[in-house]
């Protein structure tokens, strides 16, 4: 008999529309029975079809949480964050079941990437109808009622997400408006590869010069990557336009994250919106400046992390602890004194570049590039640049943004000490956003 022509087909559904109301009202009595009857043998074919229904409820949230604007990764964090990391390795399955009915040709590459990131194996457990029980296998789980509970909770959270703006096309979708085409990502994965080696080098290597030689190191190639990149797409008269990516961003001190991760943002002609509630920021720019952006907020982040570690626990003249109140003020003073470093970076590395193609006119005469001319303005160049990032900003969020407060400082050692930290920190990105000061 073939799985649609299951005589337990109906009860099983209606069980399972049961147990997910139940899961929404709160009525755990009622939930529990749900489950247990769901878990029982109630025939030969029941526990199949079970798994082949849960499943298959499962694989259609997904694609439905795709069409919200949620992409794989995210997706399998967010339900991490709501129940667990059990709940979320289901997910992770559900999205790599899901792939599989998509031709690698209608797949982002960059969507495909993080399917492999969260789903490495694939699809591991067969057909549908064997999933639940070999799911209790892989977690070592002898309770009938484990894959059951799991897929309920899971199937709970992915029906209650939130619309999020699309920033990648989802499998078989095509890119919307504010959505980076993907020819532009990843211009030079070697290069990009190359950076975050340098970067991790430096930020764990205990000799202060060598941190500061592959920072200097990481700041070159960045350069390259990204003002070059700007120019020569240009000269080449290449159209260009900004996307976005969504940053993960987690308490403790989420707030003080969320700021840093701002300046660094603005410092890169980017804009980041935070969405506290789902412990995402939106960054919208052009393509090397997002990486930038993700590079730069991550070493900074380490580093201040590490600062804070060797300062220690804190505590008041009674013995009270103030080690919480001391590192928000420690990473919100941090974030400020980056944000001017990298203000001024920014200002010092415009206008070297705009001395330089003023000695150089006769590389871009005659292109037809905004740029061609002696001393043609690279300043303007960028700021529209800018510009059109704030338009994509405009285009995918509308009118739905809201002004958030700035996060909250209350210790002066704290502060005082984020300062220092980040005088001392090496902006180990590009020059754009870099330099040591």
């Amino acid at each position: 008999m073939g799985e649609g022509a299951s005589p337990d087909k109906d009860r099983v559904a209606g069980l399972i529309g049961d147990a997910l109301r139940q899961l929404a009202d709160g009525g755990h009595a009622a939930y529990s029975s749900s489950v247990d009857q769901l878990s029982a043998q109630w025939s030969p074919g029941w526990p199949g079809e079970v798994s082949r229904a849960l499943t298959g409820f499962l694989r259609s949230a997904v694609t439905s949480a795709w069409r919200g604007g949620w992409q794989p990764a995210e997706l399998a964090r967010h339900v991490g964050r709501q129940a667990s990391a059990a709940h979320a390795a289901m997910a992770a399955d559900m999205i790599a079941a899901e792939m599989r009915g998509y031709p690698a040709a209608a797949v982002d590459p960059r969507w495909s990437g993080q399917v492999s990131a969260i789903a490495p194996g694939g699809t591991w457990w067969g057909t549908d109808p064997d999933y639940l029980g070999a799911w209790r296998r892989r977690m070592n789980d002898d309770d009938p009622t484990a894959g059951v509970t799991a897929a309920l909770e899971t199937l709970s959270v992915l029906r209650s997400l939130p619309v999020q703006e699309e920033l990648l096309p989802p499998p078989g979708g095509k890119a919307g408006p504010g959505i980076a085409r993907a020819e532009g990502a990843g211009q030079d994965q070697r290069m990009l590869g190359r950076i975050r080696a340098l970067l991790a080098k430096a930020e764990s290597t205990e000799f202060a010069a060598e941190a500061e030689a592959l920072s200097g190191r990481a700041q070159e190639l960045m350069a390259k990557y990204s003002i070059d990149h700007a120019l020569l797409a240009a000269q080449a008269g290449r159209s260009e336009l900004p996307g976005g990516r969504r940053i993960p961003v987690d308490n403790p001190y989420e707030e003080a994250k969320v700021t840093l991760l701002n300046t660094v943002a603005d410092a890169n002609r980017c804009r980041a919106v935070w969405s506290r509630e789902l412990g995402l920021v939106t960054v919208v720019g052009f393509e090397p400046d997002l990486d930038a952006v993700e590079l730069l907020f991550t070493s900074l982040l380490v580093q201040a992390d590490m600062a804070m570690i060797r300062a220690g626990g804190k505590k008041d003249a009674l013995g009270n602890s103030r080690t919480k109140a001391f590192r928000q003020s420690f990473l919100v003073s941090y974030a400020v004194r980056i944000g001017e470093r990298l203000a001024a970076a920014a200002a010092r590395a415009e206008r070297e570049a705009a001395a330089e193609h003023e000695r150089a006119p006769a590389q871009a005469a005659g292109t037809g590039s905004v740029l061609a001319g002696p001393g043609a303005g690279l300043v303007p160049f960028l700021a529209a640049r800018k510009e059109a990032v704030d338009d994509a900003v405009g285009e995918i969020f509308g009118g739905r943004l809201k002004r958030g407060r700035s996060a909250r400082v209350s210790d002066a050692e704290g502060w005082s000490s984020g300062r220092a930290a980040a005088d001392l920190a090496s902006l180990q990105g590009r020059r754009v956003v870099g330099g040591s000061s």
